[in-house]
Parts: C-alpha cells; sequence; structure tokens
C-alpha cells in the first residue's frame, strides 16, 4: 500500500498536486478489516455484516479487491465471488471503472413497525406480494438463482423437528424467490418481511404451529413450488405459494384460539 502511495503521489507531483493525492490516500484507508474465514461465504458474510452494522454506509466506496485479499489472505477471484454474492443480495453496486459501492440504505423507523404488526397482517401483505414474486423468478430467475433456492430447500427439509432450523432456512427460501426477481425493490420489501417475521409476536406463534408434521407438510409445498418456478410454469408456481400462503393463514388463526 505504501508503495501504491508512492507511485500515485509521482504521478500527480508532475502536475503540481501531489501533496493533494497525499492526503487523500491517507483519508482513503479503510476500517480494519478482521478476517473471519478464507472461503468467500465467510468473506460475504463478513462484509454483508459490516455493511449492515453501519461499518460502511449507503453511498461508501468499498476498499479495492486488492486490498480485500490482502487483508483476508485470500485470492482476488475469492473476493470477486464474495462481492458477487453481496451484489446478487442487493447490498453494493460494481462499477467497471469506478468501484464498489454500498446501496443498502438500512431501516429507519422500522423497528415501530415491527411492533405494531401482527402475524395475520404479515400473511396478508405476503399474499399480496409473494404471486407476483414466483411470477418474476420464473421470467428473470437464472439457473445461479435456482441452486440457491435448491440450497435452502435442502436445509428446509433436513429440518425434521428443529423449528429454529426450519423457520431461519424458510425465511432464506422465499428471500431467495425474491432476490430471483433480481427487482431490488421487491428485495428490499422482502427483506423488511423477512425482519417482521423475527419479531418477538412471530415466534410466540411458530412455537405453537411448527410441530414436526407441519413442518414436513409445508416442506412438501416447498418443493412443489420450487419444481414449478424451475420449470417456467408460472401459473402453477403463483397458485402454489398462494394456497401455501393461505395454510400458513389457517394455521395463526388456529394458534391464536389456542
Amino acid at each position: 500500500m505504501k508503495t501504491e502511495r508512492v507511485r500515485l503521489n509521482t504521478a500527480r507531483d508532475a502536475n503540481g498536486n501531489g501533496g493533494d493525492v497525499a492526503t487523500l490516500a491517507a483519508e482513503r484507508q479503510p476500517p480494519d478489516l478482521t478476517p473471519s474465514g478464507r472461503g468467500s461465504g465467510a468473506i460475504a458474510a463478513h462484509l454483508r455484516r459490516a455493511i449492515m452494522n453501519g461499518v460502511y454506509t449507503s453511498g461508501d466506496q468499498l476498499p479495492p479487491e486488492r486490498e480485500i485479499a490482502r487483508k483476508f489472505g485470500a485470492s482476488r477471484t475469492t473476493i470477486r465471488n464474495a462481492l458477487h454474492m453481496l451484489e446478487e443480495q442487493q447490498l453494493i453496486s460494481r462499477k467497471i471503472g469506478s468501484g464498489t459501492f454500498v446501496k443498502y440504505v438500512g431501516a429507519r423507523g422500522d423497528e415501530e413497525i415491527a411492533e405494531v404488526t401482527s402475524p395475520l397482517e404479515l400473511i396478508e401483505v405476503r399474499l399480496a406480494l409473494e404471486p407476483h414474486i414466483v411470477r418474476l423468478a420464473v421470467l428473470h430467475g437464472t439457473a445461479r438463482d435456482m441452486r440457491a433456492v435448491v440450497e435452502a430447500l435442502g436445509e428446509l427439509e433436513a429440518s425434521e423437528a428443529d423449528h429454529e432450523h426450519f423457520s431461519q432456512w424458510d425465511q432464506r427460501f422465499h428471500m431467495a424467490m425474491a432476490l430471483a426477481t433480481h427487482n431490488p425493490l421487491i428485495v428490499s420489501i422482502y427483506r423488511r418481511i423477512n425482519d417482521i417475521r423475527g419479531h418477538a409476536q412471530w415466534n410466540k406463534m411458530k412455537d405453537k404451529i411448527l410441530m414436526p408434521a407441519r413442518i414436513a407438510e409445508y416442506n412438501v409445498e416447498h418443493r412443489a413450488i420450487f419444481e414449478a418456478v424451475n420449470r417456467r410454469d408460472a401459473d402453477a408456481a403463483a397458485q402454489l405459494i398462494t394456497s401455501h400462503l393461505m395454510e400458513a393463514r389457517q394455521d395463526l388463526l388456529g394458534a391464536q384460539s389456542m
């Protein structure tokens, strides 16, 4: 990094601006990245936490690939793969020749919404949104998108009686469908839906609803939804997700009466 700064200063000194470049070089030193793993997934998770926790905010430029690679002791190919994951999650944008910029704005005033939104109201929002999500996933989803859905589906089917594991991967399954739309606003809205799903009101309900037999039934429905999207059958996918959510709504009504 020191060698690079000298080279840049020399280049600008020819125009009489070396001092300004030295100042910029110092100002652009990135926050320290504490390596938590060298695989692309671990690096993406670490950078995602930095973004979500406000270390980098909307509009900030991330350090260059070579610097992130040096910090993590990883190859630049690994870093590119990690950044691609963040780009798919609509957290960053990458501009050739300009760099990588944070686009995640963050939640503002959302805690109040979570407090006043009931599980049934949340299901109503999902019923309005998710049939269109799967239609867009049929239109725009890539093979990479479908692999992400399959990964979540595999984890769901491995949940068995573990309702916490099921809940975690249920959120990821539906988020993977939202990501497959390649629509940043839908992704942002669905991220908020998942935030609310983690609220205390839903946690109380899922303890009553997510028995092993019900988890198995939900997973049959999840697989059917995936298969419809994967074979590009938009009508079937929309019908299946609607039925899936209507059943979830009935389960919530039943749990409230207990």
